[in-house]
Formats: C-alpha cells, sequence, structure tokens
C-alpha cells in the first residue's frame, strides 16, 4: 500500500498527508474548494494533539498564532456586563493548551506538505470501485491503494462507501451559525456574549483581526432546509433568534451580508467502523464530537497521526482502530455535556450560571469549581498514549 488518496483538504486531510509522506507514502489531495480555506472560527488544541504539533515541528508557529484571547463578559438584555471571567476558563483550556484559528493552523499544515503532496482543488470524488480505481467531478479516473475520507462531518467519501448520512449522524438538539461581523463593540481579543433560555449569542475579535465573528447557538428540533440555500439558512436564523436583546438585531443585520456563514445541526458522528475496504476515514468524516466538544481539531489531528503511523507500522486499519476508538470515545462524550452548558434550558440554570460566573474568584472553593469545568476536557484530551511511529 503505497498510494493513498485523501478526499478534503482541511485540518484532518492536511494532517494526514503530512504523516502519509512522512512515513514514505505517495499522497494526493482532492479538494472542493478552489483553494486552502482561510478563516473559519476559533479552535483549542489540547492534550495529545498537542503532542501531535510537537512532533511536527510546529509547536512554535502555533503558539505565535495564538488568539490572545483575554477576557469573556455577559451581558444582560440592555447591553449592561453581568460578569466577566478569564478567556481560558471560558474556553476550559489549562496549562499549555492553545487557541488559534482554523484558517492560520490550515495554511501552516499546508504549507508543510505543499511541496511534497500533489493537491487537486476544484475537483471532488464522486465515486470509489473496489479495485480502488477512484472517480471525480473534473479529473479523469485513477487507482488509489486505499482513500482517506477527512471531508467532515457531511462526508462525502462516507456516503458513497458506507451509506446515507443519517445512519451515523446523532443530532444533539442544537444548531451553530457562526460568520464574519463588523467590529462595532470595539472588541480586542475579547468575548462577549448574552444568553436567554435556549438561545446564545456571543461575539469575539481575535489578535491583530480588524473584524469579529458571530455565534450563534439554540435548541431546536430538527429544521428542514437545503444546505446550499444560505439565504435560506440565514432565515431560519433571524426566526430563532427573533425577540432575543442585547446587540443581537443589530448582528442579524450584520449576517446578511455576511459572505462565511456556517449553519449546521449540532450533531455527532457514530460508526461501528471507520473503514471499509479501499476506504478509511478520518476527523468527523468518521467521528464527528461536534463543536460543542471543543475537541475536532484535536480529533482530527490525533486521528492523522495514528491512522499514519499504523499504516506505517504495519498494523494498519485494525490497529487505527484498536488505537484511537477509546480517545474518541472519551472525547464524543464531552458533547452532549457541554452543550447544555452553552445554552440553557431554564430561567433557574441561567441565574445559577451567571450568579456562579460573577462570584468564581471570590469563592474559597475556586479551584475545586474550576476543575468541574476544565478538568473532564482535560481528561478526555489526554486519554491516549501516542506511539513513537518516527524517530
Amino acid at each position: 500500500m503505497t498510494n493513498i488518496l485523501i478526499s478534503g483538504a482541511s485540518i484532518a486531510g492536511t494532517a494526514t498527508a503530512y504523516w502519509l509522506r512522512r512515513h514514505g507514502f505517495t499522497v494526493t489531495v482532492v479538494e472542493r474548494a478552489p483553494a486552502i480555506r482561510e478563516g473559519g472560527y476559533k479552535v483549542d488544541i489540547r492534550g495529545a494533539a498537542l503532542k501531535v504539533i510537537e512532533r511536527m515541528g510546529l509547536l512554535d508557529a502555533v503558539r505565535a498564532r495564538s488568539t490572545e484571547m483575554r477576557v469573556a463578559t455577559h451581558y444582560d438584555a440592555k447591553g449592561r456586563p453581568v460578569a466577566t471571567f478569564d478567556a481560558d476558563l471560558f474556553g476550559g483550556r489549562t496549562g499549555d493548551d492553545v487557541e488559534i484559528m482554523r484558517g492560520d493552523l490550515n495554511e501552516l499544515l499546508y504549507d508543510l506538505t505543499r511541496d511534497d503532496v500533489e493537491y487537486l482543488f476544484d475537483d471532488s470524488i464522486t465515486g470509489i470501485a473496489e479495485d480502488g480505481t477512484v472517480t471525480f467531478e473534473r479529473s479523469e479516473p485513477r487507482g488509489f491503494d486505499l482513500a482517506v475520507g477527512a471531508d467532515g462531518a457531511h462526508s462525502v467519501t462516507r456516503r458513497i462507501a458506507f451509506g446515507e448520512e443519517s445512519q451515523f449522524a446523532r443530532d444533539l438538539g442544537y444548531y451553530i451559525s457562526i460568520c464574519t461581523v463588523p467590529n462595532t463593540l470595539r472588541l480586542d481579543r475579547e468575548e462577549a456574549m448574552h444568553a436567554t433560555v435556549g438561545r446564545t449569542a456571543n461575539v469575539y475579535s481575535t489578535r491583530q483581526d480588524t473584524g469579529a465573528k458571530a455565534l450563534f447557538m439554540w435548541s431546536s428540533e430538527p429544521l428542514a432546509y437545503d444546505h446550499r440555500d444560505v439565504a435560506g439558512q440565514k432565515e431560519l436564523l433571524t426566526r430563532a433568534m427573533d425577540g432575543v436583546g442585547w446587540r443581537v438585531p443589530e448582528l442579524l443585520e450584520a449576517v446578511r451580508e455576511a459572505k462565511d456563514f456556517y449553519f449546521d445541526s449540532v450533531s455527532q458522528i457514530h460508526m461501528d467502523r471507520w473503514s471499509k475496504g479501499r476506504v478509511v476515514l478520518v476527523g468527523d468524516a468518521g467521528y464527528c464530537a461536534s463543536p460543542a466538544s471543543g475537541q475536532g481539531t484535536s480529533l482530527a489531528l490525533v486521528g492523522a497521526y495514528v491512522l499514519a503511523g499504523e499504516l506505517a507500522a504495519g498494523d494498519g486499519l485494525e490497529g487505527y482502530e484498536r488505537e484511537l476508538r477509546p480517545f474518541v470515545e472519551a472525547n464524543q462524550a464531552l458533547g452532549p455535556a457541554n452543550v447544555k452548558g452553552m445554552v440553557i434550558g431554564s430561567r433557574v440554570a441561567l441565574w445559577f450560571q451567571l450568579k456562579m460566573i460573577k462570584l468564581l474568584p471570590r469563592l474559597p472553593g475556586r479551584d475545586r469549581m474550576v476543575e468541574r469545568v476544565t478538568g473532564p476536557i482535560a481528561r478526555a484530551a489526554n486519554a491516549i498514549e501516542l506511539k513513537s511511529y518516527v524517530e
């Protein structure tokens, strides 16, 4: 097995390309977008994923591009600050954990691979035969020893090889939307948010960012919509946030002009197997933990490292499943618990959360309270002992 195709050039795809190439495989990456995707939202790298980044020689570069977020502030409906606390605590970060913009991380990974890996942009796979022949929308059919699906939670590769997404998706009962908006709040490495029962709005601006990102989350029954109809998705968001105070009406007006609008359910992907024949899945395509877990990027980085390492070591796809599954299960377990703290289900729970945030710096048991927030994330982020596949 020497010639490998990767479908998708986001974090999971570019990281897998790096490790496969480092182990001596010939690698081709096909990506639907015309170039590596820029921008995106901020992501965390923790625990075992930090070790992967270090083994790639990227740790200093990643830290140099840290978001440098300082504080997070809750506001009431009239715009009055209710509680302010440390941004790392808000993000569940401890120790050496680092936060970086998704586009910055992917650019670093792409730069590591662009000279040694073949990239086919503005193309996508349409079929994978049992003999490894892959057909594309634009390129001529080609044969590969293995096809790696690294094309996200709505993976085309998974649908082709394993079946429809509905078999594997678990809807957690929430929706999320993110886009770029003007920084009218004049935020400087800050997060500003407002929460009501069942709905949360968050705006943040990171280091050297002249704009801001608006993030909305809300609880909802499953919504029927066209994934290609952005205008329709923006209308669904507007309806969901109707009547919410603070700066939300202003933010929704800005959303109408956003060019990078993202909208999706907060869902996970659960599969009994991540490989079938000549196809294997990595990252969100195989084991999406949902944005609520805060561990999607770390799962992609660790998954890429383990997949390439096990293929090179000779244990192959069986070794990949064996080594990675406990880590995936530990991190997927974070999603359902975390999302309930991000979108509050009752007035009493919302009052209590804001009161605790306000009092936390003065509480005698502060360290224990902080550990209740950060401890489960830290334990899941370190729930794997990484093998040394390369010297």
